[in-house]
């Protein structure tokens, strides 16, 4: 806590440089981020801080290409497909080896146990480092995985055979995120026989190309470069540090200063300046997101649907398109972005019509003053650039039918674990897709088996979850790309939620960095970056 302050009151003396210059010492590269992890631990987390302050550590079996949605091999160098679909064969990397840390020296390379540790720890309750440090999997378990995958076993040394109950079109892609990441058993082993487990998430192990050195908590997070990596050319830094602030001007103006090199979410209003600054490189993209209100079904009077139509009828889009997004952002009428296959471009909005809303508040007994709470997250996402600007506008709107709302919000990480939760009457919230398939937009957000995860509505609709699940077991596209179709008009007319906004993806960095793709599931990846 002490270095977190001394920090923060090096900032605000204007000592930027100075404090930089030590962080960033020999070949080094500093990313600007935007906020806190709650630890290392991919497998329990789903937001991108958390997912980008692991990244650096880990590999997982399957991976995705550098900027692209396509999967390429891992720490599995090939896998084969049983003919029926259920079995999965994967043939292991020879001579990978875990970090050494102060706290972790391993004795021998990575290995099938390793995988088994990884996979069994999230699917059984009874493995003994669950017991001993008992968790929650959001992404493992509002996939269905924890119900998919029937056993992990190892044929050999390097081979691992995964079957499942039944044909899931996405489970490669699915293997490819983060929460797959491959942990060290021995690791695990040691931890638990020092009682010790939950350190897994705040002193990690991994097989990436950097390794963990330090954390302070809102400061900053340090690595050092994998000597020891198993593809040399991903690791062209010697130190990778991660400067921690939340204000989107203070990180502009490191950027500016050269006190980082890469920085994340831009204001609106300060993109044309960065465009236009010589010594940086603006990086603009179709933002792969979805910026949105998400009702708590689950919570009087949000589980009539009547008043969550008009709720929804009641908000003025353009004008937030206006005055949060700035011209970087387009109108979101769906549940996922319109750069998804399968997406349904039929599907339309209810006309913004507040006299209609409060109509049906009336038919549907809510009084005339009742209060609300609405969740605005305290940080940028690259979803929505000014939630707190959101909030209000949103306050305003639903003044207008008659409704008191109270703007709440937390820190970051209890933000989301209170949503996940349920706590919310309300909240805005948002998501980057990560892995290309519709699955992870309407499995992953708004299924039964995602309450608790990323089902933010607590919406649970039989006739909904039906054509998911039937999606994911088939195989031909376009035969899901109907069951889809029919799920995204199910989930419109049901409105657990209101889309708001797929925003542009604006990625500022030093024009000296070489090598850095942005990722269209929002990821800050930096194997293979370098700097000049």
């Amino acid at each position: 806590m002490r270095h977190s302050l001394v920090f923060s009151a090096l900032l605000g003396a204007g000592l930027l440089a100075a404090t930089s210059a030590s962080l960033a010492a020999g070949n080094s590269l500093v990313f600007c981020s935007e906020g806190s992890p709650a630890g290392f631990d991919t497998a329990q987390y789903t937001t991108a801080t958390d997912n980008d302050a692991a990244e650096p550590l880990y590999n997982r079996l399957a991976e995705f290409e550098k900027g692209a949605t396509n999967v390429v091999p891992g720490l599995a160098t090939r896998w084969e497909i049983s003919e029926d679909g259920l079995k999965y064969t994967f043939h292991l990397r020879e001579g990978v080896k875990f970090h050494t840390t102060p706290y972790f020296k391993p004795t021998r390379d990575f290995n099938a146990d390793d995988v088994l540790f990884t996979f069994n720890r999230m699917l059984d309750p009874q493995q003994p480092f669950r017991k001993a440090y008992p968790t929650e999997f959001p992404y493992f378990n509002g996939m269905s995985l924890n119900k998919n995958i029937a056993k992990v076993e190892k044929t050999g040394p390097l081979t691992v055979v995964m079957t499942l109950n039944s044909v899931d079109a996405a489970f490669i892609q699915n293997i490819a995120m983060s929460f797959a990441s491959i942990l060290s058993a021995e690791y695990a082993d040691k931890l638990l026989a020092e009682g010790k487990p939950s350190d897994i998430n705040q002193k990690p192990v991994g097989t990436g190309p950097y390794v963990f050195k330090s954390y302070q908590k809102d400061s900053n997070i340090r690595y050092t470069g994998n000597k020891h990596y198993w593809d040399p050319s991903r690791v062209k830094l010697d130190n990778l540090i991660f400067a921690i602030n939340t204000d989107a001007s203070v990180r502009v103006q490191k950027l500016k200063a050269n006190e980082c090199q890469v920085t994340l979410h831009p204001r609106p209003a300060d993109v044309e300046a960065l465009k236009n600054d010589p010594k940086l490189q603006l990086i603009t993209k179709p933002g792969f997101n979805l910026g949105y209100i998400a009702y708590n079904t689950r919570h009087k009077p949000f589980d009539q649907l009547e008043v969550r139509q008009a709720l929804d009828m009641a908000v003025n889009k353009p004008a937030i398109l206006n005055a949060v997004y700035q011209g970087a952002g387009q109108l979101a009428v769906n549940a996922m972005p319109p750069t998804q296959w399968s997406y349904d471009d039929s599907i339309k909005d209810a006309a913004y019509d507040p006299e209609k809303a409060k109509a049906l508040l009336k038919a549907a007994g809510v009084k005339e003053g009742t209060e609300i709470t609405l969740w605005a997250m305290p940080v940028q996402r690259p979803y929505n650039p000014n939630a707190k600007l959101m909030a209000e506008m949103l306050q305003a709107d639903w003044a207008k039918i008659g409704l008191k709302v109270k703007i709440v919000s937390y820190e970051w990480g209890e933000y989301i674990k209170r949503t996940k939760n349920g706590e919310h009457d309300i909240s805005l919230i948002g998501w980057t897709g990560d892995n290309g398939d519709p699955d992870n937009w309407l499995g992953t957000l708004y299924s039964c088996d995602a309450i608790g995860g990323n089902n933010y509505s607590m919406w649970c609709d039989p006739a909904y979850d039906k054509l998911i699940k039937e999606a994911k077991v088939v195989t031909d596209r376009d035969q899901r790309t109907v069951l889809y179709k029919q799920a995204q008009q199910l989930l419109k007319q049901q409105v657990p939620i209101t889309p708001v906004a797929h925003s542009t993806v604006n990625q500022p960095l030093s024009a000296k960095v070489e090598g850095f793709k942005v990722s269209p599931f929002g990821r800050n990846v930096f194997s293979g970056v370098s700097i000049d």
